[in-house]
């Protein structure tokens, strides 16, 4: 299990303003809980190894990863639907979306927006991939992708920007954190291009 610790906003007091519990599961399967003042990511990933099966909600129905064995699955998590960086990511993935058809690979977008913003996100671009909804983090949590983040001079939880390529046999075999928008749907479509 890998740990992501990023400091939380402490009181005056010198105490963090916030306790959360993680779940660590050891390199024997045996899991104990770690309480700490930082924000704790855990997450059981690891590259070349299977990723848990989740069913996840959708446009266009549930997604369930065990239906997609057997290709290629490209999941990227983006901030939120409508922001400039979001949008631009996700037409440079649609605009490559046949080719990475022809790769035998499914792209899928990943944000904590609803359904219904994600319905209307993919009918403004005309995306041809669906999106999950993940307003519960669940997905979130387990590809470790929440963070603390500086907005606007304040110290705000929210999603890094990363891509995840998943093989055929469902192993994580790629990822990319702390994305940079230019020509990474290139680099991913290289990268499935290449198993």
């Amino acid at each position: 299990c890998r740990l992501r610790k990023t400091e939380l906003p402490v009181s005056p007091g010198g105490k963090a303003l916030n306790s959360f519990i993680a779940r660590r599961v050891d390199a024997n399967g045996g899991a104990t809980l770690v309480s700490s003042p930082f924000f704790i990511t855990c997450y059981m990933l690891a590259l070349n190894k299977a990723v848990p099966k989740f069913v996840a909600e959708a446009t266009g129905g549930p997604v369930n990863l065990a239906d997609l064995a057997g290709k290629n699955v490209v999941l990227y998590f983006y901030p939120k639907d409508n922001t400039p960086g979001c949008t631009t990511e996700s037409q440079d993935f649609a605009a490559q979306f046949k080719a990475f058809q022809q790769a035998g690979a499914t792209v899928l977008g990943v944000s904590r927006d609803s359904i219904k913003s994600h319905d209307g996100f993919k009918a403004k671009l005309g995306l041809p991939f669906e999106l999950i909804s993940d307003p519960d983090e669940k997905l979130c949590e387990l590809f470790g992708v929440m963070k603390m983040k500086n907005l606007y001079g304040k110290q705000v939880r929210g999603v890094e920007r990363s891509t995840f390529l998943i093989d055929a046999k469902g192993q994580l075999v790629r990822e990319w954190r702390g994305v940079k928008v230019p020509a990474h749907a290139d680099e991913v479509l290289k990268a499935v291009q290449s198993l």
